[in-house]
């Protein structure tokens, strides 16, 4: 199971050194690679009453963006949005903004993929809540197509392209897309077309069901499982610490390629303090 670090960019700040710094110690550590989330807009909750989300208080580095500098200042790590709401984006955007990442770290990019559920995002990025599913399958046809050939044509529910493409495009001519939730939907959509499935859930009864679930449809769709990957979330700050490595080696028997740890919400105030606290956790999560 290959363990990576979880961006902390809500803790992290602004400094371009900082960031540098956090990468550069991850990498050398042996963490495999980066999870970054991604949310472009966040909602002022001064007149949402109970509004328990992301704020405009929320600090969220623009993910390719960042990828971009990451991929200039590591070798190894690969690149993992964690995810990014693609239905609220245009998706000929993400193919060539993914493309360019991919090709500047030397094929290292991951593209983790959600619906969301920000509809304040969703109106201010002039994009419909409603049908983001069926609009995210056929993004991922789409991006799919655009990064394989030099040019296309398509004509969907949601799209049309004529006879057009994106320059460059990515050195192996696709991309890895992995999709984030817990949802029965995710999981069938994960069987049909994913290349993984990203959960945030501990590795108990209701996950084994839902791995079970996933390998089902995975085989329904006539596919192999043991191709379509996992990668478990370990949320520190929400586990005891006597149990971090009981929760590693549960996602690992239950099959599980890939973990992120995160150390987000531990009330660590420095950026170096996740960084130390990601080389100390390592060896801890590595002994199964």
């Amino acid at each position: 199971m290959k363990i990576g670090a979880v961006f902390p960019q809500l803790e992290i700040g602004t400094d371009p050194a900082m960031v540098r710094d956090w990468a550069e110690t991850v990498e050398e550590v042996g963490y495999t690679h980066v999870v970054a989330y991604d949310h472009v807009l966040g909602a002022s909750p001064d007149n949402r009453p109970g509004w328990t989300g992301y704020t405009d208080k929320s600090l969220f580095h623009e993910v390719f963006v960042l990828f971009g500098y990451l991929a200039a200042i590591t070798t190894n790590l690969e690149l993992v949005t964690g995810v990014v709401i693609l239905p609220q984006r245009q998706t000929a955007l993400v193919a060539k903004q993914a493309a360019e990442v991919d090709v500047l770290s030397g094929g290292r990019l991951r593209l983790g993929v959600g619906i969301g559920w920000n509809q304040v995002e969703y109106q201010a990025l002039g994009v419909p809540f409603e049908k983001r599913g069926a609009r995210l399958t056929e993004q991922v046809d789409v991006l799919r197509k655009l990064w394989a050939e030099p040019v296309i044509s398509y004509q969907g529910k949601f799209h049309q392209i004529v006879e057009a493409g994106i320059n460059p495009l990515p050195p192996r001519r696709t991309i890895p897309i992995w999709f984030g939730g817990t949802a029965d939907a995710v999981l069938r959509r994960t069987g049909r077309i994913g290349d993984g499935w990203m959960p945030q859930s501990p590795p108990d009864d209701e996950a084994r069901a839902r791995v079970e679930r996933l390998r089902a449809y995975t085989a329904e769709a006539g596919r192999n499982p043991a191709e379509v990957g996992i990668e478990a979330r370990l949320t520190l700050g929400s586990v005891p610490e006597k149990d971090w490595p009981a929760f590693a080696e549960g996602w690992r028997e239950l099959g599980a390629t890939h973990l992120g740890v995160n150390t987000m919400n531990m009330g660590l105030s420095k950026p170096e303090d996740h960084a130390a606290v990601l080389r100390d956790v390592l060896p801890l999560l590595q002994a199964g």
